[in-house]
């Protein structure tokens, strides 16, 4: 599957700077976990590597650069000025590795401008010499330009261009503008004919694109240059004495923060909250900006030099994700088509197949993308929707896609009449308006929208359809650990159960009566749902296995997940690893637990897998002295997944599909291709391929095992 060249794995500096321990440390002892800031900048560093590993294709690495600089502009926005925000309201908790706000910003600047000096260094000297030279992509700079070509922009910026700019001058009689976040602008420096110096700032348009392709075809330059050599013709009758690009970063608003900076927020009244603490958190500048411009933008949005960042090259690297999209198929990883699960595939005498009746005869797992979100999900959705019998369904929305077709699906149930109840949750990271957009249209068709519970996320992935038969009502079920979105299904690894089974249906019913009702105190037999018994569930797992082990020698956890930070399930896995018990996390960002400490953690062994999908699937294996209890889910071990969160865990009872699960774990966990390994000092390896057939990474395994077995 795939037609990456051959090369060396990536060593990537470490960001994580763990303190020294000496002898046995309490659990409790502060040493014993990573900073989680630091540890997310050792995931991030690992993004990088994908762009710089040659055996990825020359536009998947741009494509990688381009995530990279996204997540640092999220990561500095939300967590950076999450700690600012602590700092400025003189928080004295610490974190659980032991450090003040202060100290990890101290800490955090200084590797987060090394990361950025290697994404500039990673375009400029690595990419745009490859693109060149190997793609037909040229990315130019406009003094190298000719005579002619200059010319043609001249034209293109006057009728293109200039009509959409607006100057704004910063004078006693025009303060300073507000700028938006993550913006690109230019600082023009400006002199009257009498002799006064002037300012004003421009903001670059980069709603189509950020590059401008010349005529001869495959050669591009930024829009910015473009404009900062003829902007004279904004300010006529006045001299350009300089123009120089700039960007800054704001702090998240408070309100949609709660994704991924609750934690850093909860230590902070409410009266604190409300006031702008440091509103931006980082100015990217030009390096041959002069030092007065430098200090005007300092003073005007009040940073100091340690939020600056000189940029020796081009400033906002996300514009790389367009030069990903561009016609290249032979620098991308090779198509990959989701197959259709072979349960769910008609017969060669039948135009469909009926997906009550199979899955009544038996739970079936899907693993996207490798199998069909659209073959399953969706249809199992769209199913209910058009089937006569089916009396009720419900769901939860998370985060799903701009043109949803479940959602469509669900508005047409409603308006035949069935019994349609929707839990829409409105503070999903950068989808609060498109989820209520969607709630609206639903509850305009008929269906029972709630938004949520107070206090709490609501982030599991489950489905309900009641369906009369036969023998009376029966509840068809699916729980996920992604969401019900037909556009990420493509690209993140997730896992769903169909199930019809009885006590699951039950518990699946009980949990929408506590979403949509009043219901605290309800039970659940298997459903392990969050915040209610999943930390004490995830617990008492680990704890049987530690028993287990001490009577039989048998204790045995897998877990993979996409990050790992709560201080009482590491403190429990320690213990669980004193005893003796092997324990193998899959990880994909952050990580709290130091793996490989002796008389602590020595049996844990935390590897991090990155490729082209997003490892976003969480699964939980503990081996019970031979009778494994296997989990699919929503929830992570983080905090607030545990805490904060509606999260729904299921026990995957089927034989083969708990088998197909331990497979992928164990696949996961073996891999010499993608996966990194963490090391006690916090250093992240690339493991290198012992053998030709090791050179084949974990997500191509996947690929060819659905196509060989299912194609």
């Amino acid at each position: 599957m795939s037609n990456t060249p051959p090369g060396e794995p990536v060593s990537i500096p470490r960001a994580t700077e763990p303190l020294p321990i000496e002898g046995r440390p309490r659990l409790d002892d502060p040493r014993l976990f990573f900073n989680r800031e630091l540890s997310w900048l050792d995931f991030n560093w690992r993004v990088l590597a994908q762009a710089l590993d040659t055996r990825n294709p020359l536009l998947e690495r741009a494509f990688f650069l381009g995530i990279t600089a996204s997540n640092l502009d999220e990561f500095v926005r939300k967590r950076v000025g999450g700690l600012k925000r602590q700092a400025a309201a003189h928080v004295t908790q610490l974190s659980p590795d032991g450090r003040s706000p202060e100290e990890q910003l101290r800490l955090l600047r200084a590797k987060i401008k090394l990361l950025h000096e290697r994404m500039t260094e990673t375009w400029e000297r690595v990419l745009k010499p490859l693109l060149r030279s190997d793609a037909g992509i040229s990315i130019e700079d406009y003094p190298a330009l000719n005579v002619e070509e200059h010319r043609w922009l001249r034209s293109y910026f006057m009728s293109q261009i200039f009509p959409i700019l607006t100057p704004l001058a910063v004078d006693p009689g025009h303060p300073f503008p507000f700028i938006s976040n993550q913006s690109l602008s230019l600082a023009v420096e400006l002199r009257h004919p009498r002799g006064t110096e002037h300012f004003a700032r421009i903001k670059v348009p980069t709603g189509r694109g950020r590059w401008i392709e010349l005529p001869s075809g495959g050669r591009f330059v930024p829009v910015e240059q473009v404009i900062a050599h003829n902007v004279g013709e904004l300010f006529r009758g006045m001299d350009i004495v300089s123009v120089h690009p700039f960007r800054i970063t704001r702090n998240a608003d408070v309100g949609r923060d709660e994704e991924e900076a609750d934690d850093l927020l909860s230590m902070i009244s409410e009266e604190l909250r409300e006031r702008r603490f440091a509103a931006v958190v980082r100015l990217e500048v030009d390096k041959d900006a002069p030092e007065r411009v430098r200090k005007l933008l300092q003073r005007e949005l009040e940073l100091d030099g340690t939020d600056v960042y000189e940029v020796d090259g081009l400033l906002d690297l996300t514009a790389c994700h367009e030069i990903a999209r561009m016609d290249r198929p032979q620098h991308r990883f090779s198509a990959w088509e989701p197959v259709v699960p072979p349960v769910f595939e008609p017969a060669a005498d039948a135009t469909d197949v009926d997906i009550f009746a199979v899955i009544r005869q038996k739970d079936v797992l899907v693993h996207h993308p490798y199998e069909s979100f659209v073959s399953s999900v969706q249809r199992f959705v769209e199913a209910a929707a058009d089937d006569p019998k089916v009396l009720a369904i419900k769901q939860t929305l998370y985060r799903t896609s701009s043109e949803s077709p479940i959602v469509r699906a669900l508005m047409r149930a409603a308006d035949r009449g069935k019994q349609v109840a929707v839990l829409v949750e409105v503070k999903a990271r950068f989808d609060e308006q498109s989820n209520m957009e969607w709630g609206q249209q639903l509850e305009t068709a008929g269906v029972h929208v709630t938004y949520g519970l107070v206090g709490l996320k609501t982030h599991c992935k489950t489905t309900a359809v009641v369906r009369e038969e036969a023998d009376g009502l029966r509840v068809y079920c699916h729980v996920g650990t992604g969401n019900y979105n037909t556009t990420t299904a493509k690209s993140y690894t997730d896992f769903g159960l169909f199930t019809c089974d009885e006590v699951v249906g039950l518990d699946v019913t009980n949990l929408f009566h506590y979403l949509t009702g009043y219901a605290p105190r309800q039970q659940y037999n298997e459903l392990i749902v969050a915040p209610r018994d999943m930390r004490s569930a995830f617990l008492a797992n680990i704890r049987r296995e530690v028993e287990h082990h001490q009577r039989f020698g048998t204790g045995r956890i897998m877990a993979k997940m996409n990050a790992l930070d709560d201080p009482t399930i590491i403190r429990e896995l320690y213990r669980a690893s004193g005893e003796g018990v092997k324990i193998d996390l899959v990880v994909r960002g952050h990580c709290r637990l130091r793996p490989g400490l002796r008389g602590v953690s020595e049996n844990i062994r935390v590897v991090s897998i990155l490729g082209r999908f997003l490892e976003h699937s969480r699964v939980y294996y503990f081996h019970n002295h031979g009778n494994p209890d296997v989990l699919i889910g929503s929830a992570d071990w983080q905090r607030r997944n545990l805490d904060d969160r509606v999260e729904a865990v299921v026990p995957v009872k089927d034989e083969d599909a708990r088998a197909d699960l331990v497979a992928v774990l164990e696949e996961a966990i073996s891999d010499r291709r993608q996966a990194w390994e963490l090391r006690a000092d916090g250093r992240y390896v690339q493991r290198r391929p012992l053998s030709e057939a090791d050179a084949v990474g974990f997500q191509d395994r996947m690929m060819n095992r659905y196509a060989v077995h299912f194609g």
